[in-house]
């Protein structure tokens, strides 16, 4: 019996503790980001649902995701001034090498911003998970009390 009850009390204290579930995300080349919490794809609606109660995350991600956005519009618009140019070497024509200098250009312009949306996204979920880290120790604070009455001694847990 003293097995099971000790048990029983450790099985409780470890489900107390163990209530948050944390965010991840995956950078795709060219579709933008996914974001998951605990293996589970996040849709946007639902990511943007679940951060809403923290301005800062939600600015972060959305900030992360108009960059991305916005890096991907600018890189293959590089690319297609850099491929235009040698497509037309290739065919035997006069190609305007101008065009393939302003694409690279473009290219190079959306590294850094592509890097910085994905500190954004990096700082949105490390700002998640910190504020889950934090609040969900507070906000399940289970109590215990050992409780004894005429037919014997039990333990009773309050949350």
């Amino acid at each position: 019996m003293k097995k099971t009850t000790i048990l029983i009390v450790l099985v409780l204290m470890v489900a107390s503790f163990c209530n948050a579930q944390e965010m991840t995300f995956k950078r795709h080349s060219f579709t933008g980001y996914t974001f998951y919490e605990d293996g589970n794809k996040l849709a946007l609606n639902e990511l943007i649902e679940k951060v809403e109660t923290n301005a800062e995350v939600l600015h972060l991600v959305r900030s992360a995701k108009s960059k991305s956005i916005f890096a991907t519009v600018i890189s293959f618009s590089g690319g297609a001034l850099i491929g235009w140019p040698i497509g037309e070497a290739i065919s035997g024509g006069d190609p305007n090498w101008v065009l393939a200098g302003i694409g690279a250009g473009l290219a190079i312009v959306a590294i850094p911003l592509g890097s910085s949306a994905d500190k954004d996204a990096n700082k949105a979920v490390e700002l998640y998970n910190a504020t889950l880290n934090a609040t969900s120790y507070k906000t399940f604070k289970p109590e215990y009390q050992i409780i004894a009455n005429g037919t014997g001694i039990g333990l009773a847990m309050r949350f």
